[in-house]
């Protein structure tokens, strides 16, 4: 019989998890929510005494989701990303598309704003870091980029000619263009020159290839070793691909960017939470503040909905021009802590 148009093929594991981690891949989703999806799905397991979850249903889903919020305290964000590994473990893996499944309670996410710089924040902050961290964090800043979307950067990405960037496969599977910072242009230069440097020595040792999109090794197996195709940030080591087992040379490891930037915003003596996605919200944030149209920064974010871009509105400095009502109170005697 053959398959309808979108159905997946039948599952070729026999093992539940490697069914998990063989959907997943299928589907395209991302190692970092392969590796989420496969923890909650395993957790679900256990605390169910090993049960298999096609003898489970509603019930127990609802059960091990109250144990989370109740006796784990688990954050609106941590209850829905257990309950999307489990409604993609019955829906996708073992093909139950039950009522039920759609009745299950979603916890409400509190509306949180983010955490912005100032501009001389961020100016002390990026002097405060160094090196290729240095040069990592600039560009988040200048581009509004998402960590792994700069990491992941292709030397083809770069059109530093026409001063854009090209974001490939960014967050929902999507590409988009980006400015590139013109007082970048040299230090990229110089990534470049250093990132062949690796590649040439990677060649002359006839390593592997750096990892490649499905489709694109499917055509074209031996892009992963051209130099298009080589990242503009490689480690300087080679670690063994999550997925194919293949020892090769993978881009830099996102871990280490929040160690640099916590150790940058320490030196910078930044009493606020910082990580490496707070310049991303002070670059939508400034570009707001100096005039620009919200639909551009939508673009240029990569957002699916202008509702998301919105939030950027609610951190603006509106109370410029305003005065405080303990202003006011000026021609009083200064007050004297007691």
């Amino acid at each position: 019989m053959a398959m309808r148009a979108g159905t997946p093929p039948p599952l070729r594991s026999l093992r539940l998890l490697d069914q998990v981690r063989e959907r997943l891949r299928y589907h395209h989703y991302s190692l970092s929510t392969e590796r989420l999806y496969i923890m909650w799905i395993r957790t679900y397991i256990r605390f169910h005494g090993l049960r298999h979850p096609r003898e489970m249903g509603q019930v127990e889903v609802e059960r091990f989701l109250c144990h989370l919020a109740n006796e784990r305290r688990a954050s609106a964000s941590t209850h829905k990303q257990a309950l999307a590994a489990l409604l993609f473990l019955y829906k996708q893996v073992l093909d139950i598309d039950l009522p039920w499944m759609q009745d299950i309670g979603r916890p409400r996410t509190p509306r949180r704003l983010p955490v912005v710089l100032g501009s001389e924040e961020v100016r002390r902050l990026l002097n405060a870091a160094s090196g290729v961290h240095q040069l990592i964090f600039r560009l988040l800043y200048g581009t509004g980029m998402r960590k792994m979307e700069c990491l992941q950067l292709r030397v083809k990405d770069l059109d530093l000619s026409r001063h854009t960037i090209i974001i490939r496969e960014g967050k929902g599977n999507k590409d988009r263009i980006t400015m590139l910072p013109s007082v970048l242009e040299g230090s990229l230069r110089r990534q470049l020159e250093y990132a062949r440097s690796l590649w040439n020595v990677d060649r002359a040792l006839a390593r592997p290839g750096v990892q490649t999109p499905q489709s694109v090794h499917n055509k074209f197996p031996r892009a992963g070793e051209s130099w298009t195709w080589f990242w503009v940030f490689p480690a300087d080591h080679e670690s063994i691909d999550p997925r194919s087992r293949v020892r090769r040379r993978h881009h830099l490891y996102e871990g280490t960017l929040g160690a640099a930037i916590k150790r940058a915003a320490a030196r910078a003596q930044i009493a606020k939470p910082i990580g490496t996605h707070t310049l991303r919200h002070s670059f939508a944030t400034h570009l707001l503040e100096r005039g620009q149209d919200i639909r551009t920064i939508q673009e240029l974010l990569g957002h699916s909905h202008v509702d998301t871009t919105m939030i950027y509105t609610h951190v603006l400095n509106r109370g410029v021009g305003v005065l405080s009502p303990l202003d006011e109170l000026s021609a009083e005697p200064d007050w004297h802590m007691r």
